[in-house]
């Protein structure tokens, strides 16, 4: 208590500069918190979004996320009724799981043969329902959530397409696409035809009563056989994806059109089971579950369980990214106190050459000099932390109730601009803590000098 009181003595007697090195490290913890806090917010983000879009896990058949990218023929699971049946009534599964639901991936050919244009696309077999229950998940509480998929209440020769696809398929009018000229040669081939052997297909596939409708499209895949098959699809919408790549190829349709357009009359498959859990944290207790469940049931070894951070590998490559930054800055701010709290220190040994050798000829050891500049350092570097957190947490209130948005990787909407500090224990202490182990490696050295004065020699300084 007595090198304590000391220590503190020594910090209010030169105020000035110890204000300077406290301030220092206040304002180093208040940076590192507030970009950790929206570093954080862009990985829950992420995160739900992927995982609302895809599960947290999915159980397909093994190489199909490798090899079965538009070949659902051959990478279709048997029996999947059976498969999900067997998830949703396991017993250890149930209090884990939110929703389990099949989906139908496929590669093929819409087309707008009213127009002459076509495009390559891929598909997705959904149902509408289960992905909208899935779209309600919400872990980490953000402010809005996403509006029910296009889908929803609409017959089942609907889809949806992105808005690359509309553009391709000169439908950019019918579905209200901004950026899209009609091309005088498209409109002067408006008139042209359906080729009679699709409009055959088409026709045996899909009901009469949306044959005229004027955003119809043509989707030509290949059947599980081999055989194209053709089905016409009523585009309900045109939605961007945020994502060009994907905008360009995408589109939406009920699972049991994706079914019957891949399989006809044989037995219906799903290329994928998602898997929702309802909370991220039971994904490594959920994965031995199901593990254990494949392991029993017909086919299971002919299966894969995937997690969501594998089917979306820029996740963990865009929280990779901002890791190594958020290091790097550490790293800059570390280096900043050291310098500043160790010429802070250096001057104070400096300055009290002649205290040191008093306090050394009335009895201190050299580890008891020591251990005061390096406590004075630890408050500074206490304080610092304590009043960094502090203004961390008022700001990022403040900037989480401004109402200010933007649009995160991956999104096409904008959403909430929210820091989250708050909550976030590990963030928070492992700031402070660093600062204040940077605060004691500052005060270290300076101090080793100091013990290691002599102490005639100290005592005559001038």
């Amino acid at each position: 208590m007595t090198t304590f009181a000391l220590a503190l003595r020594n910090l209010l007697r030169n105020r000035r500069r110890s204000m300077t090195s406290l301030l220092a490290v206040m304002i180093g913890g208040f940076a590192l918190l507030l970009f950790g806090g929206y570093i954080r917010n862009i990985a829950y983000g992420l995160e739900t979004g992927f995982v609302t879009q895809s599960g947290h896990f999915q159980i397909q058949k093994k190489d199909f996320f490798l090899y079965g990218n538009g070949n659902p023929g051959a990478y279709g699971i048997n029996g999947y009724q059976d498969v999900l049946k067997a998830v949703r009534t396991d017993t250890r599964l149930a209090p884990l799981l939110s929703v389990a639901t099949p989906t139908l991936q496929l590669g093929g050919i819409a087309g707008n043969f009213a127009a002459s244009a076509s495009r390559t696309v891929v598909g997705s077999g959904v149902v509408v329902d289960e992905q909208n229950q899935m779209r309600l998940w919400n872990e980490y509480g953000f402010p809005k959530l996403p509006d029910p998929l296009a889908l929803t209440g609409t017959a089942s020769d609907a889809a949806v397409i992105g808005t690359g696809v509309a553009r391709a398929l000169d439908l950019c009018a019918e579905l209200k696409v901004s950026n899209c000229q009609r091309a005088a040669a498209q409109v002067a081939a408006s008139a042209a035809a359906l080729p009679n052997d699709l409009a055959a297909l088409s026709m045996q596939e899909t009901p009469k009563t949306t044959a005229q409708a004027k955003t119809a499209i043509e989707l030509l895949a290949p059947s599980a056989r081999g055989a194209p098959n053709v089905a016409r699809l009523n585009v309900v919408k045109a939605e961007e994806q945020g994502v060009k790549e994907l905008d360009d190829i995408f589109v939406a349709l009920h699972l049991v059109q994706a079914q019957k357009l891949i399989y006809g009359s044989e037995a219906p498959k799903a290329t994928a089971i998602l898997l929702l859990l309802k909370r991220t944290e039971d994904m490594p207790i959920a994965r031995q579950y199901l593990g254990d469940l494949l392991a029993k049931i017909p086919g299971g070894d002919d299966l894969a369980l995937l997690d969501f951070k594998t089917l979306n590998p820029f996740f963990g490559q865009t929280v990779r990214l901002f890791n190594v930054i958020f290091g790097f800055i550490s790293l800059l701010i570390g280096t900043i106190v050291v310098f500043m709290l160790g010429n802070t220190m250096s001057m104070a040994v400096v300055e009290r050459t002649v205290e040191i050798g008093t306090l050394r000829a009335i009895g201190l050891k050299r580890d008891d000099i020591r251990n005061l500049f390096v406590l004075e350092g630890l408050l500074i570097g206490i304080l610092g932390a304590v009043l960094g957190v502090t203004l961390a947490l008022i700001v990022s209130g403040l900037v989480n109730v401004s109402g200010l948005s933007w649009i995160p990787p991956g999104r096409i909407t904008e959403v909430a601009l929210t820091v989250r500090i708050w909550g976030e224990p590990d963030l928070i202490f492992i700031t402070a803590f660093g600062l204040i182990l940077v605060a004691g490696i500052s005060a270290w050295f300076p101090s080793q000098r100091a013990a290691r004065m002599n102490i005639v020699d100290a005592l005559r300084h001038v």
